[in-house]
């Protein structure tokens, strides 16, 4: 009982870290870098990177010595003058033009928004966590099971949203009518990956460790039980 304790604590504090990594990558704007193709040096290019809120195009000198193959205009990372737009989700036929794609918008609408549901799941995990520690070792017991659920829940919607992200930087790449050819994945990204793996692996497990554990030998039990008087 005592290690199967442990284990729970373990598991929570990863599940932990994980709502940590997830929050992060929802609330920042560096899921992708897209980089136009860079003809010549010593002259400014423009490069852009977004998340599920907003656009940020970054106008960056490029020189012989700051100049990236793999990374075409940028790293983004290079100093540079950053003008940011918020999507307006919301508001039909406004974001066409910030991709000059139409069917953007589609997607990252679809991504935003399972994002939130991935972050209600972590909510509702988290309140039945809280739940379980202010009860008795009964409501304990009970209450980590819906809560392990939750956070499973929650790392699926995380996995969705990636891969929501994921087409529609694709379809971005390759649409004839923008100036993006190349692109790479950012540490927001990275951040959402690496929370979908915590959620759903330790939501998993902390509702196996919550089940009722079954005897090691079940036949002892069997035997052990009293016979059955015949009358």
């Amino acid at each position: 009982m005592t290690k199967t304790r442990t284990k729970i604590k373990i598991a929570i504090f990863v599940l932990l870290v994980g709502m940590a990594c997830m929050f992060t990558a929802v609330v920042t704007d560096h899921w992708a870098v897209l980089s136009p193709k860079v003809e010549k040096l010593n002259e400014t290019c423009e490069a852009a990177h977004f998340g599920l809120w907003r656009l940020c195009k970054k106008h960056i000198y490029i020189t012989a010595e700051n100049y990236v193959e793999e990374h075409g205009c940028g790293p983004i990372s290079l100093p540079g003058e950053e003008n940011c737009t918020y999507f307006r989700h919301f508001t039909p036929g406004q974001d066409a033009e910030i991709f000059e794609y139409t069917t953007q918008k589609e997607y990252n609408i679809s991504a935003a928004a399972i994002a939130i549901f991935s972050l209600a799941f972590m909510i509702l995990g988290s309140l039945c966590l809280l739940g379980s520690c202010t009860g008795t070792s009964k409501k304990r017991d009970y209450l980590l099971k819906p809560a392990g659920m939750f956070f499973a829940f929650a790392g699926l919607c995380s996995f969705i949203s990636l891969e929501v992200m994921r087409q529609s930087v694709k379809r971005v790449i390759e649409s004839e009518d923008t100036i993006w050819i190349a692109y790479y994945y950012g540490w927001s990204f990275a951040c959402a990956c690496t929370g979908f793996v915590l959620l759903f692996l330790c939501g998993f497990a902390l509702l196996i460790l919550s089940m009722p554990q079954m005897p090691r030998n079940p036949w002892e039990t069997c035997m052990d039980a009293e016979p059955e008087q015949v009358e």
